[in-house]
């Protein structure tokens, strides 16, 4: 992150799991994936990205290979597990439902002002 927009706790993790509910990918793939949806408005940064990773593969939420990148270099590619779809399916209908509330809560005016 550049600091500009904080991550809620949870939020990175979450939107690791639905980066790799597309395809495997890399870590470096992610981060740019993020911010590539974002226009930019979240930066991941390494410092942020591979610990959230590290403890994911810990959790079984997603497992890990090394393999060949695009540009021929050696990477660590993620993958979503069994478990990982599972908790991506029950934490984006959660995420949806908070996200609602506290746009709700921006949009509203107090009565009477």
């Amino acid at each position: 992150m550049d600091g500009s927009v904080d991550f809620l706790k949870g939020t990175l993790d979450l939107m690791i799991l639905k980066t790799l509910s597309w395809s495997p990918s890399h870590g470096y793939g992610i981060a740019r994936w993020i911010e590539h949806c974002t226009n930019d408005v979240l930066q991941v940064e390494e410092g942020s990205l591979y610990p959230a990773l590290h403890k994911l593969e810990e959790r079984g939420m997603i497992a890990a290979e090394w393999g060949i990148s695009e540009h021929n270099r050696r990477a660590k590619f993620y993958r979503l597990t069994t478990a990982g779809k599972k908790h991506l399916a029950a934490s984006h209908d959660s995420w949806a439902r908070f996200s609602d509330a506290v746009f709700k809560v921006l949009r509203t005016a107090p009565a009477g002002r």
